[in-house]
């Protein structure tokens, strides 16, 4: 399937689409899925696409999720199928996976007479906005009756030939805030008769790091990051207002409160000191990537049977979100970071880099390591899955 999973690459490359808005994405998708024997294709979200492959007999069902969007990112590559489209780029890999999930589902339709139970096949919208594409997916059952997920990430930082599959923590829960400084506007020369939002907000800015530093436990992992300050646009006037906002990662629930908690309180403190006040807005994004100890030690098994011993490793927690986290609410979950870098070759920038790329060989053990696991979990998983709502058929 090589020659094709990189010919699909690259064509979703060079026609990349934002979040939610995957249309022609999907429809590629859809098609492809639907001219191989054996596949039901439906069509549960805008964008959203889901395959069905029945098996010979009766098992378990597994699903494998792949995500399809890109970013808003102008491409710097010079690839000769760089993106069409000024401004959108697959910066993240989105184009491999889904390329990868095409290649194993045209592997497994034809071996589905042999196979237990259903592979249930996501092609999943709107994984790098929130509130993520997943949810959607989940709430129009496409994880009913699944007795276990797995999927994967392209991960340029670690070598092509190697992979990490590890039980437990893999990535943060991530989560947004947004604050508006409320002060009072005036003239450069006259600040006695105003209150800064620009210099109350930078106080905040500041304020805001000591939670980490001071009040999580050092031994557990979390971040506060200020992505955004806005305020002003004229050099002699001072504004109304100055807007703050960002995100945080964590992977303690715990901790996750005590940020939402205590940005809100630093932020009127600091506000209050000074006169003004404050809006506080809290998001909650993503909830923290956790695979399940049991079916990563059998997709362990399985990678080092596929690639060897020495390319498979453990690996250590990313404080980068996903919203794979979704579908481990429901079912057991795997998650693997498929190493995708070739320092050699120059392909060595970092996700959602303009100049980002994959070693496409990567694509090719990626359909491997798919394959492979859709056969062996099928002959060895429980069925002990919990549907949203057992009597609701997958939408159509």
């Amino acid at each position: 399937m090589r020659e094709d999973v990189v010919a699909w690459r690259r064509h979703l490359h060079a026609h990349p689409e934002l979040s939610f808005q995957e249309h022609e994405t999907a429809a590629f998708v859809a098609a492809q899925l639907g001219a191989l024997d054996g596949v039901e294709v439906t069509r549960p979200t805008a964008t959203g696409v889901l395959a069905r492959i029945a098996g010979g007999r009766p098992g378990p069902t597994l699903a494998i999720r792949a995500d399809l969007d890109a970013l808003p990112i102008v491409e710097a590559t010079g690839l000769p199928f760089a993106s069409e489209r000024e401004g959108v780029m697959h910066a993240c890999g989105h184009d491999g996976h889904t390329a990868i999930l095409l290649g194993a589902a045209t592997v497994l339709s034809r071996l589905r007479e042999q196979l237990p139970g259903e592979l249930r096949l996501i092609f999943q919208p709107g994984e790098e906005t929130l509130p993520g594409g997943a949810a959607a997916l989940v709430a129009a059952g496409a994880m009913n009756g699944v007795d276990a997920v797995i999927g994967l990430h392209l991960w340029a930082p670690d070598p092509v030939d190697t992979l990490v599959v590890r039980p437990g923590r893999l990535m943060a829960a991530c989560d947004v805030f947004r604050i508006v400084v409320k002060g009072r506007g005036g003239h450069i020369g006259i600040p006695q008769d105003a209150i800064d939002p620009i210099a109350i907000g930078a106080q905040v800015v500041a304020a805001l790091q000591h939670i980490v530093a001071r009040e999580v436990d050092p031994l557990e992992p979390a971040i506060v990051g200020v992505t955004g300050f806005h305020a002003g646009d004229s050099v002699g006037v001072i504004p109304e207002t100055a807007v703050i906002a960002g995100g945080t990662n964590a992977f303690s629930p715990a901790v996750q409160e005590l940020l939402e908690r205590r940005i809100g309180e630093i932020a009127a403190g600091v506000c209050a000191a000074h006169g003004a006040t404050c809006d506080y807005e809290w998001t909650p994004g993503y909830a923290a990537v956790m695979n399940d100890e049991a079916l990563t030690a059998r997709v362990q098994e399985i990678a080092r049977e596929l690639f060897g011993a020495e390319a498979v490793r453990g690996g250590t927690p990313l404080m980068v979100g996903e919203d794979f986290s979704a579908y481990g609410q429901l079912a057991p979950s795997c998650l693997v970071l498929l190493g995708a870098g070739n320092a050699a070759r120059g392909i060595v920038q970092e996700h959602h880099h303009p100049r980002f790329d994959v070693d496409e060989a990567a694509l090719g053990h990626g359909v491997r390591l798919f394959a492979h696991a859709a056969v062996e979990l099928l002959s060895s998983l429980p069925t002990t899955s919990v549907s949203l709502d057992p009597n609701k058929e997958l939408a159509r």
